[in-house]
C-alpha cells in the first residue's frame, strides 16, 4: 500500500493487478481500514466513476481503464497485462518460493523486452 500511496499521491493513475477477484476484494478492502488523513479513493475495475480513482484494483481476467500510467503487480504468475503500461513496478519477496516466482516474472518481462530496472526499496 506503501507504494501505491506514494505514486498516488504524485497524481499517477495506478493499477493493482491481483491474482483473482477475491484478492483485488481484499486489497480494496483494505484501503477502507486506513485512518482518514491516510485514506485514498480507489474503485475495482468495472466499479466507481467512469473512468475511475487514481487507484484501480483489477485481477487477471479484467481489463483495467484506459488512462492508467503505472501498474504495481500483486499477482503471482502473470504478467501479459503490463504491455498495456508505460511502468511496472514488481517485487521480489524473502520468502524463497515467492522469490523464485518473481525471478520467472523477470524472465518472462525480459523476453517480452521490456527495459527493466531494479530498485531497493526501504519502508518506512
Amino acid at each position: 500500500m506503501y507504494l501505491t500511496q506514494h505514486f498516488a499521491r504524485q497524481g499517477a493513475k495506478v493499477y493493482l493487478q491481483c491474482d483473482n477477484k477475491a484478492h483485488a476484494e481484499q486489497l480494496a478492502e483494505r484501503f477502507w481500514q486506513v485512518e482518514a488523513k491516510d485514506f485514498l479513493g480507489h474503485n475495482l475495475v468495472g466499479e466507481g466513476p467512469k473512468y475511475g480513482t487514481n487507484i484501480e484494483i483489477g485481477h487477471v481476467g479484467v481489463k483495467p481503464s484506459w488512462n492508467r500510467q503505472l501498474a504495481i503487480n500483486l499477482a503471482d504468475n502473470h504478467t501479459t497485462f503490463a504491455k498495456a503500461f508505460a511502468e511496472v513496478v514488481d517485487f521480489v519477496p524473502n520468502e524463497e518460493n515467492a522469490k523464485q516466482r518473481s525471478r520467472e516474472r523477470y524472465k518472462l518481462y525480459r523476453q517480452a523486452g521490456y527495459q527493466l530496472q531494479t530498485i531497493e526499496i526501504h519502508y518506512p
